[in-house]
């Protein structure tokens, strides 16, 4: 699901007028790892904004609360110190139709990438 998440962001993107040139892949081994990868990212100079992509479906054990949380507050964390958008691309859900049912939602972590990464150097631009 992941994968398909990440080339219908990649599609978007590109019809934003992003080039490809201009987008890092990051994979990470999963959900949990996102915040300390973007963080990174951010740290880059060459980078305006970072998508972080996954699912999290729950389970028979509270891992899942667990990890959805861990995610969610890491990231948010990662975008306040870096001051650089990072978008929440993380589907939670409590099973695999909820998931399937959400993956199209990465087209819209795609322009919310944009759209922040626009916004702050306008912001900066105002100095």
């Amino acid at each position: 699901m992941t994968d398909q998440m990440l080339e219908i962001a990649l599609e978007r993107l590109s019809s934003l007028g992003v080039p490809d040139e201009n987008i890092i892949v990051a994979r990470t081994a999963g959900s949990f790892e996102l915040s300390l990868t973007a963080r990174r990212l951010a740290e880059r100079g060459d980078v305006d904004a970072v998508i972080c992509i996954g699912v999290v479906i729950r389970g028979d054990t509270d891992h899942y609360e667990h990890i959805a949380r861990a995610a969610t507050d890491g990231i948010a964390r990662a975008g306040d110190d870096s001051g650089k958008p990072i978008i929440f691309g993380v589907l939670t859900t409590d099973d695999t139709d909820q998931a399937i049912s959400r993956i199209t939602q990465a087209n819209d972590y795609a322009d919310t990438a944009v759209e922040m990464a626009n916004t702050l150097r306008q912001i900066h631009d105002l100095r």
